[in-house]
């Protein structure tokens, strides 16, 4: 018996996959024939991207723009913050020094 290997698909392939669905209104079924991808996946996707309409997270990666460029800056913002406290306590250490 061999085994296959699971496939990836990035987040752009994803997403238009999804739009054939919401978008053009084919059904879920269709777009799986026509690509050869597993109902599943699809019904996953789409449960993924009308959450994100909707405002929630979603389950994994975002399907969407704007929820990636938020975690994007999120992560940004956190890193800023951990630069700015090294550089805080460095300032405090170098000042303690110079007394």
């Amino acid at each position: 018996m061999t085994r296959r290997t699971r496939r990836q698909f990035d987040t752009d392939f994803k997403l238009q996959v999804v739009q054939r669905v919401c978008e053009q209104g084919l059904s879920i079924g269709e777009v799986c024939r026509s690509m050869a991808l597993g109902q599943t996946a699809v019904r996953h996707w789409v449960a993924q991207y009308d959450a994100q309409r909707a405002g929630g997270a979603g389950a994994s990666k975002p399907l969407t723009a704007e929820p990636q460029r938020i975690g994007q800056l999120e992560a940004e913002n956190r890193q800023w913050r951990e630069d700015n406290a090294l550089l805080k306590k460095a300032s405090a250490f170098f000042a303690r020094e110079r007394k």
